[in-house]
Parts: C-alpha cells; structure tokens; sequence
C-alpha cells in the first residue's frame, strides 16, 4: 500500500470513529433526556475507560509533538 492511499485510510479511519464517539455521546444525551440515568451512566462510564485504555497515550504524545514544533518554529 502506497503512503498517500494509507495516510488517507488513517484520516478515513479516524473521522469514521469520531462520527461514532459523536453518536455514542448523542444516545447517552437522548437517553438522560428520556429519563435514563443508569444508561447515561453507563455509557459514560465506558467512554472513559475507553479514553484512557485506547486515546489518553496518543493525546499526550500528540500534544507534546505539537508543542515541540512550536518551540522550534
């Protein structure tokens, strides 16, 4: 697989995954709506774990990258 066509199935992949962190976080807005809090909770609950097991370590690596090319701009 060539640069260009992976470096636009990462960007796929991640834009597919923050449409459906998006979606999660709207059904656990719903159901809190309709009165849900045990789901709400839930849900919740699980986002974070997930946050920290699977993106808290890329975060942080991209916010360090980010800081290192704006000191040495």
């Amino acid at each position: 697989m060539s640069r260009r066509s992976s470096c636009f199935f990462d960007l796929a992949f991640a834009f597919f995954h923050l449409f459906l962190l998006i979606g999660i976080l709207g059904f656990a807005v719903f159901s809190l709506l309709q009165g849900n809090t045990t789901r709400f909770l839930t849900i919740i609950v699980l986002l974070v774990i997930y946050y920290f097991l699977v993106l808290h370590k890329a975060v942080k690596q991209e916010i360090t990258r980010k800081r290192k090319e704006r000191r040495n701009s």
